[in-house]
Protein backbone atom coordinates (compact mmCIF):
# COMPACT_ATOMS: atom_id res chain seq x y z
CA UNK A 1 0.00 0.00 0.00
CA UNK A 2 2.76 2.47 0.94
CA UNK A 3 4.61 1.42 -2.19
CA UNK A 4 1.47 2.25 -4.22
CA UNK A 5 1.11 5.66 -2.57
CA UNK A 6 4.80 6.45 -3.15
CA UNK A 7 4.48 5.41 -6.79
CA UNK A 8 1.46 7.67 -7.29
CA UNK A 9 3.22 10.56 -5.56
CA UNK A 10 6.30 10.11 -7.74
CA UNK A 11 4.12 10.01 -10.84
CA UNK A 12 2.32 13.20 -9.73
CA UNK A 13 5.64 14.90 -8.98
CA UNK A 14 6.95 14.04 -12.44
CA UNK A 15 3.75 15.40 -14.04
CA UNK A 16 4.05 18.62 -12.01
CA UNK A 17 7.71 19.03 -12.91
CA UNK A 18 7.02 18.43 -16.60
CA UNK A 19 4.15 20.92 -16.49
CA UNK A 20 6.30 23.42 -14.64
CA UNK A 21 9.11 22.93 -17.14
CA UNK A 22 6.66 23.45 -19.99
CA UNK A 23 5.31 26.60 -18.32
CA UNK A 24 8.82 27.97 -17.87
CA UNK A 25 9.68 27.20 -21.50
CA UNK A 26 6.46 28.87 -22.64
CA UNK A 27 7.17 31.91 -20.47
CA UNK A 28 10.73 32.14 -21.82
CA UNK A 29 9.41 31.97 -25.38
CA UNK A 30 6.96 34.75 -24.59
CA UNK A 31 9.78 36.80 -23.05
CA UNK A 32 12.59 36.52 -25.59
CA UNK A 33 10.65 35.49 -28.70
CA UNK A 34 9.13 37.85 -31.29
CA UNK A 35 6.40 40.07 -29.86
CA UNK A 36 2.86 40.53 -31.18
CA UNK A 37 3.30 44.09 -32.48
CA UNK A 38 2.58 44.42 -36.21
CA UNK A 39 3.41 48.11 -36.57
CA UNK A 40 5.59 50.47 -34.57
CA UNK A 41 4.27 52.33 -31.54
CA UNK A 42 5.68 55.13 -29.42
CA UNK A 43 6.02 54.36 -25.72
CA UNK A 44 6.35 57.34 -23.43
CA UNK A 45 7.89 56.60 -20.04
CA UNK A 46 7.05 59.44 -17.65
CA UNK A 47 9.42 60.59 -14.93
CA UNK A 48 8.72 58.55 -11.79
CA UNK A 49 6.99 55.72 -13.69
CA UNK A 50 7.51 52.10 -12.62
CA UNK A 51 7.53 48.74 -14.41
CA UNK A 52 3.96 47.97 -13.37
CA UNK A 53 2.65 51.06 -15.15
CA UNK A 54 4.93 50.63 -18.18
CA UNK A 55 3.98 46.97 -18.59
CA UNK A 56 0.28 47.84 -18.63
CA UNK A 57 0.89 50.61 -21.18
CA UNK A 58 2.74 48.14 -23.40
CA UNK A 59 0.01 45.53 -23.09
CA UNK A 60 -2.65 48.13 -23.94
CA UNK A 61 -0.67 49.12 -27.06
CA UNK A 62 -0.44 45.47 -28.13
CA UNK A 63 3.35 45.40 -27.80
CA UNK A 64 3.49 42.52 -25.28
CA UNK A 65 1.30 39.51 -24.60
CA UNK A 66 1.60 39.51 -20.81
CA UNK A 67 2.32 42.35 -18.41
CA UNK A 68 3.11 39.78 -15.69
CA UNK A 69 5.78 37.95 -17.72
CA UNK A 70 7.24 41.33 -18.70
CA UNK A 71 7.62 42.32 -15.03
CA UNK A 72 9.01 38.90 -14.01
CA UNK A 73 11.56 39.08 -16.83
CA UNK A 74 12.66 42.56 -15.76
CA UNK A 75 12.98 41.36 -12.16
CA UNK A 76 14.93 38.25 -13.21
CA UNK A 77 17.39 40.43 -15.16
CA UNK A 78 17.61 42.79 -12.17
CA UNK A 79 16.49 45.81 -14.21
CA UNK A 80 13.39 46.95 -12.35
CA UNK A 81 15.31 49.85 -10.78
CA UNK A 82 16.94 50.97 -14.06
CA UNK A 83 13.88 52.41 -15.85
CA UNK A 84 14.76 55.61 -17.78
CA UNK A 85 12.16 58.22 -18.70
CA UNK A 86 11.82 59.23 -22.35
CA UNK A 87 9.97 58.30 -25.54
CA UNK A 88 10.89 55.03 -27.21
CA UNK A 89 10.03 53.68 -30.66
CA UNK A 90 8.94 50.06 -30.19
CA UNK A 91 9.44 48.35 -33.52
CA UNK A 92 7.20 45.58 -34.91
CA UNK A 93 7.99 42.14 -33.50
CA UNK A 94 10.11 43.49 -30.63
CA UNK A 95 10.56 40.92 -27.85
CA UNK A 96 9.93 41.78 -24.22
CA UNK A 97 13.64 41.34 -23.57
CA UNK A 98 14.51 43.85 -26.31
CA UNK A 99 11.96 46.38 -25.02
CA UNK A 100 13.34 46.11 -21.49
CA UNK A 101 16.80 46.73 -22.92
CA UNK A 102 15.54 49.88 -24.65
CA UNK A 103 13.77 51.46 -21.72
CA UNK A 104 16.56 50.75 -19.23
CA UNK A 105 19.46 51.85 -21.46
CA UNK A 106 18.20 55.42 -21.74
CA UNK A 107 19.76 57.92 -24.14
CA UNK A 108 17.98 60.33 -26.52
CA UNK A 109 14.31 59.70 -27.20
CA UNK A 110 13.77 57.70 -30.37
CA UNK A 111 10.20 58.79 -31.07
CA UNK A 112 7.72 61.44 -30.07
CA UNK A 113 8.83 65.06 -30.42
CA UNK A 114 12.18 66.12 -31.83
CA UNK A 115 13.66 69.60 -31.90
CA UNK A 116 16.38 69.85 -34.54
CA UNK A 117 18.37 73.08 -34.71
CA UNK A 118 19.66 73.20 -38.27
CA UNK A 119 22.69 75.42 -38.87
CA UNK A 120 23.07 76.09 -42.58
CA UNK A 121 25.37 78.05 -44.85
CA UNK A 122 23.11 81.11 -44.97
CA UNK A 123 21.13 80.88 -41.74
CA UNK A 124 19.60 78.67 -39.10
CA UNK A 125 16.19 77.13 -38.32
CA UNK A 126 14.50 75.54 -35.35
CA UNK A 127 12.54 72.58 -36.68
CA UNK A 128 9.99 70.89 -34.41
CA UNK A 129 8.62 67.60 -35.69
CA UNK A 130 6.80 64.48 -34.54
CA UNK A 131 7.66 60.90 -35.46
CA UNK A 132 4.75 58.86 -36.78
CA UNK A 133 5.61 55.52 -35.17
CA UNK A 134 3.47 53.56 -37.63
CA UNK A 135 5.23 54.88 -40.74
CA UNK A 136 8.61 55.82 -39.25
CA UNK A 137 8.31 59.25 -40.91
CA UNK A 138 8.62 62.65 -39.26
CA UNK A 139 5.80 65.18 -39.55
CA UNK A 140 6.90 68.81 -39.29
CA UNK A 141 5.00 70.79 -36.67
CA UNK A 142 6.83 74.15 -36.66
CA UNK A 143 9.85 75.84 -38.22
CA UNK A 144 11.36 79.30 -37.67
CA UNK A 145 14.63 81.25 -37.48
CA UNK A 146 15.22 82.15 -33.81
CA UNK A 147 17.46 85.08 -34.78
CA UNK A 148 14.78 86.75 -36.89
CA UNK A 149 11.33 85.32 -36.10
CA UNK A 150 9.03 84.91 -33.12
CA UNK A 151 8.39 81.32 -32.12
CA UNK A 152 5.00 80.02 -33.39
CA UNK A 153 2.16 79.65 -30.89
CA UNK A 154 2.47 76.45 -28.86
CA UNK A 155 6.12 75.95 -29.79
CA UNK A 156 7.52 76.64 -26.32
CA UNK A 157 5.15 74.17 -24.62
CA UNK A 158 5.82 71.42 -27.15
CA UNK A 159 9.58 71.96 -27.25
CA UNK A 160 9.83 72.26 -23.47
CA UNK A 161 8.66 68.72 -22.68
CA UNK A 162 11.22 66.76 -20.70
CA UNK A 163 11.47 63.89 -23.20
CA UNK A 164 11.91 65.99 -26.35
CA UNK A 165 14.91 64.83 -28.35
CA UNK A 166 17.27 67.78 -28.91
CA UNK A 167 19.69 67.85 -31.80
CA UNK A 168 21.98 70.37 -33.45
CA UNK A 169 22.70 69.61 -37.10
CA UNK A 170 25.57 71.39 -38.81
CA UNK A 171 25.48 71.29 -42.61
CA UNK A 172 28.54 71.14 -44.84
CA UNK A 173 30.02 74.46 -45.92
CA UNK A 174 28.95 76.72 -43.04
CA UNK A 175 31.63 79.01 -41.63
CA UNK A 176 32.76 78.92 -38.01
CA UNK A 177 31.41 82.44 -37.46
CA UNK A 178 27.99 81.28 -38.66
CA UNK A 179 28.07 78.34 -36.26
CA UNK A 180 28.95 80.49 -33.24
CA UNK A 181 26.26 83.07 -34.02
CA UNK A 182 23.66 80.33 -34.45
CA UNK A 183 24.59 78.59 -31.19
CA UNK A 184 24.29 81.88 -29.32
CA UNK A 185 20.62 81.99 -30.38
CA UNK A 186 19.87 78.42 -29.19
CA UNK A 187 17.98 78.97 -25.92
CA UNK A 188 18.20 75.29 -24.93
CA UNK A 189 22.00 75.65 -24.59
CA UNK A 190 24.01 77.38 -21.86
CA UNK A 191 27.45 78.91 -21.45
CA UNK A 192 29.56 81.24 -23.54
CA UNK A 193 31.78 80.65 -26.55
CA UNK A 194 34.87 82.77 -25.94
CA UNK A 195 36.25 82.81 -29.48
CA UNK A 196 35.31 81.75 -32.98
CA UNK A 197 36.97 78.37 -33.65
CA UNK A 198 39.50 77.99 -36.44
CA UNK A 199 37.85 77.83 -39.83
CA UNK A 200 37.40 74.26 -41.01
CA UNK A 201 37.82 72.75 -37.53
CA UNK A 202 34.13 71.88 -36.97
CA UNK A 203 32.63 68.63 -38.27
CA UNK A 204 29.33 68.93 -40.14
CA UNK A 205 27.24 66.28 -38.39
CA UNK A 206 24.22 65.75 -36.14
CA UNK A 207 24.75 66.16 -32.39
CA UNK A 208 22.36 64.77 -29.77
CA UNK A 209 22.16 67.03 -26.72
CA UNK A 210 20.38 67.54 -23.43
CA UNK A 211 18.68 70.76 -22.42
CA UNK A 212 21.25 72.96 -20.70
CA UNK A 213 24.22 71.48 -22.59
CA UNK A 214 27.27 73.73 -22.68
CA UNK A 215 27.94 75.58 -25.93
CA UNK A 216 31.71 75.41 -25.52
CA UNK A 217 31.52 71.66 -24.90
CA UNK A 218 29.51 71.25 -28.10
CA UNK A 219 32.14 73.21 -30.05
CA UNK A 220 34.83 70.99 -28.54
CA UNK A 221 32.95 67.87 -29.67
CA UNK A 222 32.61 69.30 -33.20
CA UNK A 223 36.37 69.89 -33.24
CA UNK A 224 37.12 66.43 -31.88
CA UNK A 225 35.09 64.75 -34.62
CA UNK A 226 36.63 66.87 -37.39
CA UNK A 227 40.12 66.18 -36.10
CA UNK A 228 39.44 62.43 -36.12
CA UNK A 229 37.97 62.52 -39.64
CA UNK A 230 40.92 64.52 -40.97
CA UNK A 231 43.52 62.30 -39.29
CA UNK A 232 41.99 59.10 -40.66
CA UNK A 233 41.62 60.55 -44.16
CA UNK A 234 45.20 61.89 -44.18
CA UNK A 235 46.52 58.49 -43.10
CA UNK A 236 44.85 56.83 -46.10
CA UNK A 237 45.54 59.57 -48.67
CA UNK A 238 46.79 58.98 -52.20
CA UNK A 239 50.50 59.36 -52.80
CA UNK A 240 51.94 62.39 -54.56
CA UNK A 241 49.35 65.00 -53.60
CA UNK A 242 50.48 68.64 -53.91
CA UNK A 243 49.94 69.46 -50.25
CA UNK A 244 52.31 68.56 -47.46
CA UNK A 245 50.18 68.65 -44.30
CA UNK A 246 46.67 67.64 -43.24
CA UNK A 247 45.96 71.33 -42.64
CA UNK A 248 46.64 72.11 -46.30
CA UNK A 249 44.42 69.19 -47.31
CA UNK A 250 41.66 70.67 -45.15
CA UNK A 251 42.00 73.97 -47.02
CA UNK A 252 41.61 72.05 -50.30
CA UNK A 253 38.55 70.23 -48.90
CA UNK A 254 36.90 73.55 -48.05
CA UNK A 255 37.39 74.78 -51.64
CA UNK A 256 35.80 71.59 -52.96
CA UNK A 257 32.92 71.96 -50.48
CA UNK A 258 32.15 75.52 -51.60
CA UNK A 259 32.49 74.81 -55.31
CA UNK A 260 30.05 71.94 -55.71
CA UNK A 261 27.03 70.48 -53.97
CA UNK A 262 26.88 67.54 -56.39
CA UNK A 263 28.33 64.49 -54.60
CA UNK A 264 29.66 62.76 -57.70
CA UNK A 265 31.52 65.92 -58.77
CA UNK A 266 33.67 66.35 -55.68
CA UNK A 267 36.59 64.17 -56.77
CA UNK A 268 36.48 65.71 -60.27
CA UNK A 269 36.59 69.25 -58.87
CA UNK A 270 39.48 68.10 -56.66
CA UNK A 271 41.29 66.86 -59.76
CA UNK A 272 41.07 70.31 -61.39
CA UNK A 273 42.56 72.01 -58.34
CA UNK A 274 45.30 69.38 -58.04
CA UNK A 275 46.14 69.67 -61.75
CA UNK A 276 46.39 73.46 -61.48
CA UNK A 277 48.56 73.32 -58.35
CA UNK A 278 50.92 70.86 -60.05
CA UNK A 279 51.27 73.30 -62.99
CA UNK A 280 51.70 76.34 -60.70
CA UNK A 281 48.45 77.80 -62.09
CA UNK A 282 46.34 80.04 -59.89
CA UNK A 283 43.25 78.25 -58.63
CA UNK A 284 40.90 81.13 -59.59
CA UNK A 285 37.94 79.93 -57.55
CA UNK A 286 35.19 82.45 -56.72
CA UNK A 287 34.41 81.27 -53.17
CA UNK A 288 37.88 82.36 -52.07
CA UNK A 289 37.21 85.86 -53.40
CA UNK A 290 33.95 86.00 -51.46
CA UNK A 291 35.65 84.81 -48.26
CA UNK A 292 38.31 87.46 -48.69
CA UNK A 293 35.55 90.10 -48.82
CA UNK A 294 33.27 88.80 -46.04
CA UNK A 295 35.77 87.08 -43.77
CA UNK A 296 33.21 84.30 -43.45
CA UNK A 297 30.81 86.63 -41.64
CA UNK A 298 27.51 86.34 -43.46
CA UNK A 299 26.84 86.07 -47.19
CA UNK A 300 27.91 88.45 -49.93
CA UNK A 301 24.33 88.71 -51.21
CA UNK A 302 25.30 89.86 -54.71
CA UNK A 303 27.59 89.05 -57.58
CA UNK A 304 31.34 89.48 -57.32
CA UNK A 305 32.57 92.82 -58.65
CA UNK A 306 35.46 93.07 -61.09
CA UNK A 307 37.34 95.18 -58.57
CA UNK A 308 36.99 92.36 -56.00
CA UNK A 309 38.41 89.82 -58.43
CA UNK A 310 41.47 92.05 -58.76
CA UNK A 311 41.79 93.02 -55.10
CA UNK A 312 44.68 91.40 -53.27
CA UNK A 313 43.59 89.56 -50.16
CA UNK A 314 45.23 86.50 -48.56
CA UNK A 315 42.33 84.45 -49.94
CA UNK A 316 41.83 85.74 -53.49
CA UNK A 317 43.07 82.86 -55.65
CA UNK A 318 42.78 85.03 -58.76
CA UNK A 319 45.70 86.99 -57.32
CA UNK A 320 47.65 84.65 -55.04
CA UNK A 321 49.44 81.46 -56.09
CA UNK A 322 48.64 78.22 -54.33
CA UNK A 323 46.17 77.56 -51.55
CA UNK A 324 44.66 80.21 -49.24
CA UNK A 325 46.18 80.37 -45.74
CA UNK A 326 43.17 78.72 -44.04
CA UNK A 327 40.00 76.87 -44.98
CA UNK A 328 37.10 79.06 -46.15
CA UNK A 329 34.37 76.94 -44.51
CA UNK A 330 33.85 73.74 -42.53
CA UNK A 331 34.00 70.90 -45.06
CA UNK A 332 32.20 67.61 -44.63
CA UNK A 333 33.71 64.14 -44.64
CA UNK A 334 32.99 63.60 -48.36
CA UNK A 335 34.90 66.71 -49.41
CA UNK A 336 37.82 65.81 -47.12
CA UNK A 337 37.98 62.37 -48.73
CA UNK A 338 37.77 63.95 -52.20
CA UNK A 339 40.81 66.09 -51.35
CA UNK A 340 42.69 62.95 -50.36
CA UNK A 341 41.55 60.88 -53.35
CA UNK A 342 41.05 63.16 -56.37
CA UNK A 343 40.16 61.72 -59.75
CA UNK A 344 42.89 61.38 -62.36
CA UNK A 345 41.72 63.72 -65.14
CA UNK A 346 43.23 66.12 -67.68
CA UNK A 347 40.83 68.90 -66.66
CA UNK A 348 42.09 72.37 -65.78
CA UNK A 349 38.82 74.34 -65.87
CA UNK A 350 35.18 74.11 -64.87
CA UNK A 351 32.14 76.38 -64.94
CA UNK A 352 28.49 76.04 -63.96
CA UNK A 353 26.39 74.20 -66.55
CA UNK A 354 22.96 75.44 -65.48
CA UNK A 355 21.82 72.11 -64.03
CA UNK A 356 23.41 72.53 -60.60
CA UNK A 357 26.61 70.87 -61.76
CA UNK A 358 29.60 71.93 -63.81
CA UNK A 359 31.06 71.58 -67.30
CA UNK A 360 34.72 70.55 -67.24
CA UNK A 361 37.36 71.32 -69.84
CA UNK A 362 40.98 70.48 -70.59
CA UNK A 363 41.78 73.57 -72.67
CA UNK A 364 41.08 77.26 -72.31
CA UNK A 365 39.33 77.25 -75.68
CA UNK A 366 36.89 74.55 -74.58
CA UNK A 367 36.40 76.31 -71.26
CA UNK A 368 35.56 79.61 -72.96
CA UNK A 369 32.94 77.81 -75.03
CA UNK A 370 31.42 76.39 -71.83
CA UNK A 371 31.45 79.85 -70.26
CA UNK A 372 29.67 81.31 -73.32
CA UNK A 373 26.96 78.63 -73.07
CA UNK A 374 26.52 79.35 -69.36
CA UNK A 375 26.21 83.10 -69.90
CA UNK A 376 23.70 82.59 -72.69
CA UNK A 377 21.69 80.38 -70.36
CA UNK A 378 21.86 83.05 -67.65
CA UNK A 379 20.60 85.70 -70.07
CA UNK A 380 17.74 83.47 -71.14
CA UNK A 381 16.74 82.83 -67.54
CA UNK A 382 16.86 86.57 -66.74
CA UNK A 383 14.68 87.39 -69.73
CA UNK A 384 12.19 84.69 -68.78
CA UNK A 385 11.98 86.00 -65.20
CA UNK A 386 11.41 89.51 -66.56
CA UNK A 387 8.47 88.30 -68.67
CA UNK A 388 6.96 86.46 -65.68
CA UNK A 389 7.30 89.55 -63.48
Amino acid sequence: MWRHIASNFLTLLIVVLVALGGLIAWGKKQYDGPGPLTQGVCLRVEQGANFARVSEDLRAKGAISSAYIFRVGASYEDKTSQLKFGSYLIEPGSSMQRIIGQITAGGPSTCGTELNYLIGVNGQQMILRELDAATGLYVEAAKFDPTADTAPEGFAAAAGQADVRLRVTLVEGATSWRVVEALKAADFLEGAIRAVPDEGSLAPDSYDLRRGSDRAALIAEMQRRQSAILAAAWEGRDAGLPYDTPEEALVMASLIEKETGVPEERTRVASVFVNRLERSMRLQTDPTVIYGVTGGKGVLGRGIRQSELQRRTPYNTYVITGLPPTPIANPGRASILAAMHPDKTPYLYFVADGSGGHAFAETLEAHNANVARWRALERGQSQQQGVQN
